[in-house]
């Protein structure tokens, strides 16, 4: 079968999107929201229990712009290290 791989790629890939599609409609006609997550949940759980914490942040970001780009700076530098690692592993084995 000369496209076999491909067949079940794709088979996969709508298998994946139609499980995805049904629980979206199940989670919207249930009515809670779609994708909430556990962090409101837990935030709002710590609040109730009357939580006070022990040291305040020494700097907060002006906004939730710059705190998102500190976060995407984050992340870029990370993957960058994780790469330069896996490149010089790999160019180690070539070598030898």
């Amino acid at each position: 079968m000369k496209y076999g791989m491909e067949i079940a790629v794709a088979a996969l890939i709508v298998i994946f999107a139609a499980v995805f599609l049904f629980q979206d409609a199940a989670i919207r006609a249930s009515g809670e929201e779609a994708w909430g997550g556990a962090d409101s949940n837990a935030a709002d759980l710590i609040e109730a229990s009357g939580y006070e914490p022990w040291v305040e942040p020494f700097w907060e970001p002006p906004s939730g712009e710059i705190e998102s780009l500190l976060f995407a700076l984050q992340a870029a530098i990370g993957a960058i290290v994780i790469g330069y690692i896996f490149g010089y592993w790999q160019g180690g084995r070539k070598a030898a």
